[in-house]
């Protein structure tokens, strides 16, 4: 049985989406996966909650009680691997992962951005995309590496960008597919289907256009 871990510091929707998808599809017989741990930096995520209720291993690991990120992260690090993930989904988790925990789980990290890649890395992005002028926006799921929202794109969900959109508006139609998208990427991951190779996520065509959503 392959182990998933998936971290979150608030609600938790992606995970809900996740957990959901794992139900409905029964990944439990295929691909053999199962949400293993729920891990948050924030003691009252209430996603911890929905994990407890679901019977799912809930751990809280309070940045706050640390004095150093490095020292969190050793923290962070041997709650994860206690569960002995085969893959680590970051469903809003609102920490910066440093090298020193991502280069020994390479291509076993995925998190999911709210802007399509290389476009708008870091915060905001609702409002910057609105902003710019663009026509389309949306989401991107990606293998995580040390350097800030650049690591290997695997998917992507794009969503058209209205005139009358506000940032809050539009965060909520590229949240739809959010739930969509990433459940599908951490399934075709599980399968075999989606690999990281000298720094690209490696698929066929056919997975590529799975991975690839229009509204």
């Amino acid at each position: 049985m392959k182990n998933i871990v998936i971290l979150i510091s608030g609600r938790g929707s992606n995970f809900e989406a996740i957990l959901r998808a794992s139900r409905e599809q029964r990944w439990e017989q295929n691909p053999g996966a199962r949400i293993a741990a729920v891990i948050s930096n924030r003691p009252g995520a209430r996603g911890l909650e929905t994990a407890r209720r679901e019977g799912i291993p809930a751990v809280a690991v309070d940045h706050k009680l640390y004095p150093t990120r490095e020292a969190f992260e050793e923290r962070l690090a041997q709650e994860v691997d206690r569960f002995e993930p085969d893959l680590i989904v970051l469903a809003g988790f609102m920490r910066i992962l440093t090298e020193r925990f991502v280069a020994p789980r390479e291509g076993k990290i995925l998190n999911i951005h709210p802007a399509l890649l290389p476009l708008f890395k870091g915060l905001d992005t609702h409002q910057r995309a609105i902003d710019a002028g663009v026509r389309v926006h949306g989401s991107t799921v990606h293998f995580v590496s040390a350097a800030l929202d650049g690591g290997a794109i695997i998917g992507q969900a794009v969503v058209p960008v209205l005139p009358s959109d506000t940032a809050e508006t539009l965060a909520a139609r590229g949240l739809e597919l959010e739930h969509v998208l990433y459940p599908r990427v951490c399934r075709a991951v599980l399968e075999g289907r989606v690999r990281l190779e000298d720094g690209r996520a490696v698929m066929d065509d056919d997975t590529a256009r799975e991975l690839a959503i229009f509204a």
